[in-house]
């Protein structure tokens, strides 16, 4: 994929939103902030089904400058684009070293060593390790997104990540964002956290379910960011040690 365009739809009041197309580059991210219930997480739907006019936004998606082919939208193995919800629960009672072979052998992917990479990948995002014998229905809600996001970028080969509100699983949010951003993927981040908005170059503001301003960060924003990413590291430290049960010293207080 060299492009992914997003043209647009019409809010709640029926009114056509405020953009004329959004185009996206692998290598790119951005982040859609608003209120709750402002349509963030309807925009990235209409991304992961490629809507063509046919969900109530009536947006629609191109790729590579085309409308995609019913085989790409419908079938799964063929699908550019993993998104991961808030909602992740798995079904099916497999552990998770077959629960990754299965998906490694839906993709063809012979690699034997991408197994234990991908279980390595989503331990860097978690602080309860996960083990390959594990079921995966006894995961933890931040475990289960840390093995997804793990296996989107590495089993799933997606170029395209959409990723609802990371921030609320407990996973080591600027980890995951460090790794995917190198990916050269293009990454959608649903988010109501400042760090995490403010590090993408380009954010869609959303109102009454359409998006209402496109925004390009500017140099006071690059400069904030620097601050509140060492800020959020020391928060981050912090609860870690909470987690561990050991108590705050006076310098962790400082």
């Amino acid at each position: 994929m060299t492009e992914l365009t997003i043209l647009p739809g019409y809010n709640r009041d029926g009114q056509r939103e405020n953009y004329e197309q959004i185009q996206l580059r692998p290598g790119e991210t951005i982040s859609i902030v608003g209120p709750t219930g402002s349509g963030k997480t309807a925009f990235i739907t209409d991304i992961e089904l490629m809507a063509q006019g046919d969900t109530s936004t009536r947006r629609r998606i191109l790729i590579n400058g085309k409308v995609p082919e019913d085989s790409v939208r419908y079938n799964p193995s063929l699908k550019p684009i993993a998104m991961i919800t808030q909602n992740t629960k798995c079904f099916a009672d497999l552990t998770v070293e077959n629960f990754l072979k299965i998906h490694a052998r839906a993709r063809e992917i012979d690699d034997q060593g991408i197994i234990p990479g991908t279980l390595e990948l989503a331990n860097t995002f978690t602080g309860e390790k996960i083990a390959a014998s594990h079921r995966v229905t006894t995961l933890s809600g931040g475990q289960t997104r840390s093995l997804l996001i793990a296996d989107a970028v590495l089993i799933g080969a997606a170029p395209v990540i959409l990723l609802d509100e990371i921030e609320n699983a407990g996973i080591f949010k600027q980890e995951v964002m460090a790794i995917i951003q190198d990916s050269g993927k293009i990454i959608v981040f649903v988010t109501h956290d400042p760090v995490i908005a403010l590090n993408t170059k380009k954010r869609l503001i959303m109102e009454h379910g359409g998006v209402k301003k496109v925004l390009l960060r500017n140099a006071q924003e690059e400069s904030a960011v620097k601050k509140l990413i060492e800020v959020d590291k020391r928060i981050g430290t912090i609860r870690e040690h909470l987690r561990s049960g050991n108590i705050i010293t006076a310098e962790l207080a400082i």
